[in-house]
C-alpha cells in the first residue's frame, strides 16, 4: 500500500486524548490548547532533527487516512507545511518562522505505519499508552484518556461484557445459529454504561447485572448478537458515538430495547443467588460535604464530538468548580449547561418549538416529550411545570437572576437543590 501524501493523513477528531471532537480542525486546537508548550518543543525538534523517528499509526477510511497514534507529530508537520491553519495568530506567526529554518526541502510524503484491521490497532494503542512509560518517548495518557480509551473500545474495564452476554445467551439457547459473534465489536458497542442501560444491564464493580427485566433483555441482546454474527452491524457502523446511539435508537423504534416498565426495583445479579443473611445492623455513614455541583459519580452519558462544550461545561461543574469558592461562576455555567442541553434535545430529536419560545417553555416542551415516551415520570414532569413559576426556587426565573441580578446572590445549598431536582432531565437531553 502506498504512502499516505502529506496531505491525506487526518488528525484524529476521535482521540482517546480528548475523546469525540467536531472535526480536525477542533482536534488541532485542543492540541495547543492543552499542551501548547509541548507542541512547540516538538516543532522546534522536528525542524533540528528534520525527521520524527517514530512512524505515525495510520489506518485507511476512503481516500484518507486517520492517524491513531502520532497526532501531536501529524499536526506539526502539517501546521509547518501550511502555517495558516493554526488556530491563532500568535501559533501562525510561530509556524512560519519556524518554517523558515527547515533546511532543504521540505518533505512532500510521509512513511507511516498502515493497519486495515482497527482491532489490532486498539491493541497497539492499549499496549503503548496504558501502562507507564519511563524515559523520552511518547506523551502517556493520564487517567483520564485511560478512561476514554476504555469508554470507546471496552478494553481493560476489568470485565469483558461480550463474554458475559454470550454466557447468558448460550445458557437461554439464544445464540446466534452456526455464527460468532464478534466479541471486540461488541465490547465495543456497549463500552460505556449508557449504552448498556438502554439495553438493560449494568457493569457495577465489575458484576454483570440485569436493571431490566431479564428476558426482555436477553431477547435483545439476542437481536445485538444476531446483527453482529450475520454482519448486519459491522464495526464502521458503530466507531463513534453517534453510530452507536443510532443503531440502539433503531432497535428502540422496532420495539426491541427494554422500555421504563420493564425496570427492576433493584438491580440482579445473575451470578449470583440471593440469599437471606442475618447480618449485625452497622452505624449509619456520615454524610459527606459535596464539593461540587455535579456528583463525581458516572451518569451514563456518552459524549459525541458534537457535544464538545456541553462536555467540556460538564466536567467543569464535576470535577473543577469548588461549589464555596466559585459559586457565581457555578450559578452561570449550570444555566449554559441547562439551556445547551435543551437545545440538543430539541435539535436531535426536530422537536417543534416557536422561535421565541423562553427557556422556562422549552424545558417544559421538552419534559413533556420525553414523559410521553416513558423516558420521565410525572413526578418529574411536576417539577418542570413548576419551572416557569417565579416564586420558586427550582425555576427559571432562579437561575436569570443568577445570572442577571446584582442582588440576588447564588448559595452552594441552593444550587444543590437545583441540580438534583434537573439533574435526570439534563442527563436525558444530552443522551438524546
Amino acid at each position: 500500500m502506498p504512502d499516505p501524501t502529506a496531505d491525506d493523513p487526518l488528525v484524529n477528531r476521535a482521540n482517546d486524548r480528548h475523546g469525540e471532537l467536531e472535526n480536525e480542525t477542533a482536534a488541532i486546537a485542543w492540541l495547543f490548547n492543552t499542551h501548547e508548550t509541548h507542541m512547540r518543543n516538538l516543532a522546534k525538534d522536528i525542524v533540528k532533527q528534520k525527521e520524527i523517528y517514530e512512524l505515525p499509526l495510520v489506518s485507511p477510511e476512503g481516500s484518507k487516512f486517520i492517524v491513531f497514534d502520532g497526532n501531536r507529530r501529524v499536526t506539526c508537520l502539517k501546521l509547518l507545511d501550511n502555517p495558516r491553519r493554526a488556530p491563532t495568530p500568535d501559533l501562525q506567526e510561530f509556524f512560519r518562522d519556524l518554517r523558515q529554518k527547515w533546511e532543504g526541502d521540505f518533505p512532500k510524503e510521509l512513511q507511516c505505519q498502515v493497519e486495515t484491521d482497527r482491532d489490532r490497532i486498539d491493541e497497539i494503542l492499549f499496549r503503548r499508552h496504558t501502562g507507564t512509560q519511563k524515559g523520552i518517548g511518547q506523551s502517556t495518557w493520564n487517567d483520564r484518556m485511560q478512561a476514554t480509551f476504555v469508554a470507546r473500545t471496552g478494553k481493560g474495564s476489568g470485565i469483558s461484557v461480550a463474554d458475559e452476554i454470550e454466557k447468558r445467551l448460550d445458557a437461554a439457547n439464544l445464540l446466534p445459529a452456526q455464527r460468532k459473534i464478534p466479541r471486540s465489536t461488541m465490547n465495543r458497542l456497549l463500552s460505556a454504561e449508557g449504552f448498556r442501560n438502554r439495553l438493560g444491564f449494568s457493569v457495577n464493580k465489575g458484576r454483570f447485572e440485569f436493571t431490566h427485566n431479564e428476558d426482555v433483555t436477553l431477547a435483545a441482546l439476542a437481536r445485538v448478537a444476531d446483527d453482529l454474527a450475520n454482519r448486519r452491524l459491522v464495526l464502521g457502523d458503530i466507531w463513534d458515538v453517534d453510530g452507536k446511539r443510532g443503531y440502539l435508537d433503531t432497535l428502540e423504534r422496532k420495539g426491541i430495547l427494554p422500555s421504563a416498565r420493564h425496570t427492576l426495583s433493584q438491580p440482579t445479579s445473575a451470578s449470583v443467588q440471593a440469599k437471606a443473611l442475618r447480618v449485625r445492623p452497622s452505624a449509619p455513614p456520615k454524610p459527606s460535604q459535596r464539593r461540587t455541583l455535579i456528583p463525581q459519580k458516572d451518569f451514563g452519558i456518552a459524549w459525541p464530538g458534537r457535544l464538545q462544550r456541553h462536555h467540556h461545561i460538564w466536567e467543569e461543574l464535576q470535577f473543577h468548580l469548588d461549589l464555596n469558592q466559585h459559586p457565581n461562576a457555578v450559578s452561570v455555567l449550570f444555566r449554559v449547561l441547562l439551556e445547551l442541553s435543551v437545545e440538543n434535545y430539541i435539535k436531535q430529536t426536530s422537536l417543534s418549538v416557536h422561535e421565541g419560545d423562553k427557556l422556562a417553555a422549552r424545558v417544559l416542551k421538552v419534559g413533556k416529550d420525553l414523559e410521553a415516551q416513558g423516558k420521565l415520570d410525572r413526578k418529574h414532569l411536576g417539577t418542570l411545570r413548576k419551572f416557569q413559576q417565579e416564586d420558586k426556587l427550582v425555576s427559571a426565573d432562579t437561575l436569570n437572576r443568577y445570572v442577571h441580578s446584582s442582588s440576588f446572590a447564588p448559595s452552594p445549598e441552593h444550587l444543590t437543590s437545583l441540580w438534583d431536582s434537573l439533574s435526570e432531565f439534563i442527563v436525558l437531553c444530552l443522551n438524546a
